[in-house]
């Protein structure tokens, strides 16, 4: 009985582990389903949550990128306005400096002008050249013709010795060209540039070609001429009839250049009258009218700073003006009429002035 019981009894326990067994089976089974469920619920939450985010991401970039058109938009238009602002000013600006630059330049075009850029001028010299020597022949006539008092072997020797040089203005006449004629004026000189000076022998201009400024014009060109050659004093023995002409040239009948520099070299002519003229390095002799023009007119632009007589007028004088000369002497009386003058007292003069 005892082992039946058991028997039975080992048959229901095995029953119920082998229920048990299925029953934690399914347990887990079903567990593992619910948890795949799950798990494929959440993968399309956030599948969801992940494609929501995207598309809120993409609406705040548009909405991003609108407002950036926007504000690029407008501040165009700003910028537009500015520039139309800016732009008329600029206009009126570039208007006033083309103006400007107009005057400048034609300014600027006067003072570039030189009468000295349209001569035709050369050196010549003895150098054995064929076309030199038709010169130097043309140069022998023209001195031997305007200097009668100058013997022709003499004149022939300086003007074809190899250390002497003649700036010679030419003319433009094709039909002159190669002949004596074509030589309009020159000046023969001999540089000693070891003590930087030039002794001028001969100046004559063409009659021809006479009181045209031809002779001004070859002693500038000269001028300019030896300043590249580094000669600081010319020096000549002039007669009675040229002494006028180089005094209008700068030069002076003092010597200032120290005697040793030229003593033994030149010699001493008879009736002559020794003359000196220095050259300043930095001057431009061929532009002596518009340095002057500039000169003046900055000294006018500087009296006009503290001057107001181009500020104010006063009505001319009535023909029957008489000023009150009552108190005053005889010795005075020029000066009172001059002070009755409107204007006169205003501008600072005095009784003790006139």
């Amino acid at each position: 009985m005892d082992e039946t019981k058991k028997r039975k009894k080992t048959e229901i326990d095995s029953d119920y582990n082998k229920d048990d067994d299925e029953n934690l089976k399914r347990v887990k089974k079903e567990e593992k389903n619910d948890v795949e469920i799950s798990g494929n619920e959440h993968d399309d939450d956030d599948k969801d949550n992940n494609d929501r985010d995207k598309q809120n991401d993409e609406y705040e970039g548009k909405n991003k990128d609108r407002a950036s058109a926007k504000e690029k938009k407008s501040d165009d238009e700003n910028s537009n306005e500015n520039e139309k602002d800016e732009g008329g000013g600029e206009k009126k600006d570039e208007e006033e400096k083309e103006k400007d630059l107009k005057t400048t330049t034609t300014i600027s075009t006067e003072e570039k002008k030189n009468a000295y850029d349209e001569l035709r001028y050369c050196i010549i010299q003895n150098d054995g050249k064929a076309d030199s020597s038709i010169k130097l022949i043309g140069l022998k006539s023209l001195f031997a013709k305007q200097l009668p008092k100058m013997p022709r072997a003499y004149i022939a020797r300086l003007v074809f010795d190899r250390r002497h040089k003649s700036l010679a203005i030419l003319s433009d006449d094709p039909q002159h060209k190669g002949g004596d004629e074509e030589i309009i004026g020159a000046i023969c000189y001999r540089g000693f540039y070891e003590m930087r000076f030039a002794e001028i022998a001969f100046c004559a201009v063409n009659s021809t070609h006479q009181v045209k400024g031809y002779g001004t014009k070859l002693m500038n060109l000269l001028k300019r001429h030896a300043v590249l050659e580094g000669i600081e004093y010319f020096i000549t023995y002039a007669d009675n009839y040229a002494i006028g002409y180089f005094k209008k040239q700068g030069f002076t009948k003092t010597i200032s250049m120290p005697k040793g520099r030229y003593n033994g070299l030149i010699k001493d002519y008879d009736g002559g009258t020794p003359m000196e003229c220095y050259i300043h390095p930095s001057v431009d002799f061929t532009r002596i009218p518009e340095m002057l023009k500039a000169q003046r007119k900055f000294i006018l632009d500087r009296v006009r700073l503290k001057a107001k007589s181009h500020k104010v007028s006063y009505s001319p004088l009535p023909k029957d003006f008489k000023p009150n000369l009552e108190g005053v002497s005889r010795a005075n009386e020029s000066a009172a009429r001059a002070m009755a003058i409107p204007g006169v007292a205003d501008a600072g003069w005095t009784m003790a002035d006139l």
